[in-house]
């Protein structure tokens, strides 16, 4: 590949990641209130390895087992329970990252788990596809590292620009 094309697709590839992050700020300014403050998936990255950092994933069972962050805690969204989440999380003050596809129903699990008195709550900014899309690991329902992304849907689906959407 001759200089010229090369600049070209790097010229291509950031406008394309560019338009993309550009989205997700749009959808989630437009779906949030931003109550819970973010966390961005290069922060979270570096925290992983940290066992006092509490990870949950806010989607349904079908999208966890597709794939999921490593450490990541199946709650759901639609069966969420403070309940069932006192008895896994009884530090109150834990730092707790919730995520989903983008960042719009951890953003409502991250509510429910104010109200149960959580202190340390941070919404991952671009969910699972934002992590993805940065080139991050994710892992199937057998701890197996997996390309494949529960997409949500077609019309979510277009915030994902890496990985193999699975619907």
């Amino acid at each position: 590949m001759n200089l010229k094309k090369l600049l070209f697709l790097i010229f291509f590839l950031n406008l394309t990641v560019g338009q993309a992050q550009s989205s997700i700020e749009k959808i989630l300014s437009k779906y949030n209130s931003h109550s819970t403050p973010y966390i961005s998936v290069e922060e979270l990255k570096m925290l992983h390895s940290d066992a006092n950092v509490v990870v949950l994933d806010a989607r349904e069972e079908e999208e966890f087992e597709v794939s999921h962050l490593k450490k990541a805690l199946f709650v759901g969204y639609s069966t969420f329970s403070t309940k069932e989440i006192s008895h896994l999380i009884t530090n109150k003050s834990a730092l707790i990252v919730v995520y989903c596809s983008l960042g719009i129903r951890s953003e409502t699990i991250s509510e429910k788990l104010k109200n149960a008195g959580y202190t340390n709550i941070r919404n991952l900014y671009g969910g699972i596809f934002e992590w993805k899309n940065k080139g991050y690991a994710v892992f199937d329902a057998n701890g197996k590292e997996t390309e494949k992304i529960h997409a949500f849907s077609k019309h979510w689906s277009k915030y994902l620009t890496n990985g193999e959407k699975v619907y």
